[in-house]
């Protein structure tokens, strides 16, 4: 008999990472693991989805990293379609359902871990159920809707709206230009991609009008109008506009899963996060563990706890998480909140803090924006960029930058990322010794200008 039972729910990034650290670190006859997933996939890449849609890649299953048969095969008792409903803390026991069957048991653990990830945000709106509505968060939201996409996939005059500009929304509207849809982006705010400052999103926007998908802010969506076979035929907004969709895809962000968590009584935080310590321990909760998009983590810049839900994250969070179990140590110390996306040609990054944040922080600060190109100007590929950094007043300490251009610009956040990571004035950040050839850069890289304007706007502020 294995001396410890250790019982993971969720089979995504992080929670097989966990349990697949844990095997590492201690075999069957110590630790007995058994990870539950109500899915009918389990450790994929969620952030390929829309390169799956899109065509980009070329069948679902190239998303998988590792199958369930594989983890079986390391002595993890992996069972699918098999949702836990119920935490009993006190007795050292989840209580799961099986999907298919509806059968229903107890499984006792001495250690657990929770990884139930993130869910679509879906309003409260009339239509909202139709047949053709679509969240995509797991590779079976993306099933659904790429069955969806199949079934009119060649009809002429095929119609998209989607509802929400942020990673998802952005990403689903280039993969639905790719599959040959009109696509209409709706959304609330004053420009697209608030993970960005507006002036930041105003690039963003101009460029998704001039690759033809329609960018409507300030769009409240009221009601989602159906046919009489159910299904979506029209989106309708506050200011009574109608736009006609064949399909709906909801790019309207995520929060966290943690209904079990909350019925349990454990610690949750602003955004509904699980709360846990540096070494993703449940607060005040010695044999639980949590990791992933359940959780909320530390901003180092900014100081506080926020949900900040990514695959890097994730899998990081069931590293730390396995070492734990397994009787090893490992610590999480926090996030910059780096992010990468695109739509078409378009490469759009941020990293750290948008004004936004850092007042909010109680931070003062200036920018600096400046345009520039990704290799020397006269280098064939050149691509136009620009950057915008935020410097902590008085200190020169960076807060934050924000990227948009072509092809090139994105990965340079990294040099920021690092940076922020470590603390750096913007006067440090003028003198990084980076990597220059015409392929590559100007002789002054974009990131070191904007640091160079930055250090005079700091200066001239006093």
């Amino acid at each position: 008999m294995a001396t410890e039972r250790l019982v993971v729910v969720g089979g995504d990034a992080a929670g097989m990472s966990a349990a697949s650290q844990a095997r590492r670190l201690k075999g069957p006859a110590e630790l007995e693991i058994t990870a539950f997933e109500r899915g009918h996939f389990t450790s994929y890449s969620a952030c390929g989805i829309p390169y799956w849609i899109g065509g980009q890649v070329p069948g679902r299953d190239d998303l998988i990293a590792r199958t369930p048969e594989e983890h079986r095969a390391r002595d993890i008792d992996l069972r699918m379609r098999t949702e836990v409903v119920e935490l009993d803390l006190p007795g050292g026991r989840v209580r799961t359902r099986d999907l298919d069957s509806g059968t229903e048991a107890w499984t006792g653990y001495d250690k657990l871990v929770l990884a139930t990830g993130a869910r679509p945000v879906r309003p409260r709106l009339p239509g909202i159920g139709a047949h053709g509505v679509h969240g995509v968060q797991t590779l079976d939201d993306g099933q659904r809707l790429m069955d969806t996409l199949q079934r009119t996939e060649g009809t002429e005059g095929r119609r998209a709206v989607v509802v929400g500009a942020g990673y998802i929304g952005v990403e689903m509207a280039e993969a639905l230009v790719a599959r040959g849809y009109e696509v209409t982006v709706l959304h609330r705010g004053p420009q697209p991609m608030a993970t960005l400052d507006p002036d930041m999103g105003a690039l963003v926007h101009a460029a998704m009008n001039r690759m033809g998908i329609l960018t409507v802010s300030g769009a409240e969506v009221t009601k989602i109008l159906t046919d009489d076979r159910g299904a979506v035929r029209a989106v309708t907004t506050a200011a009574g506009d109608e736009y006609p969709a064949d399909v709906v895809v909801l790019g309207i962000g995520v929060e966290p899963r943690t209904a079990l968590a909350r019925e349990a009584g454990l610690p949750l935080g602003e955004s509904g996060g699980i709360l846990t310590d540096l070494s993703m321990r449940v607060r005040g909760h010695e044999n639980i563990w949590s990791g992933g998009d359940c959780v909320e983590v530390l901003d180092l810049v900014a100081g506080c706890m926020r949900h900040i839900p990514l695959g890097t994250h994730a899998n990081k969070h069931g590293q730390v998480i396995g070492s734990g179990v397994g009787g090893g140590y490992a610590t999480f110390p926090g996030v910059v909140g780096t992010a990468v996306s695109k739509v078409c040609d378009l490469e759009i990054a941020r990293t750290g803090l948008r004004e936004r944040d850092a007042l909010a922080a109680g931070l003062r600060f200036v920018t600096a924006t400046i345009s520039s190109t990704t290799t020397a100007g006269y280098y064939p590929t050149a691509a136009d960029m620009t950057v915008k950094m935020l410097a902590e007043l008085r200190t020169g300490r960076l807060l934050g930058v924000q990227i948009v251009g072509g092809a090139g610009s994105a990965k340079r956040v990294d040099i920021a990322a690092v940076a922020l990571t470590a603390g750096m004035t913007v006067d440090q950040v003028v003198s990084l010794d980076l990597g220059y050839a015409p392929p590559f850069s100007p002789v002054w890289d974009p990131v070191l200008v904007a640091a160079r304007k930055a250090v005079s706007a700091v200066r001239a502020a006093g």
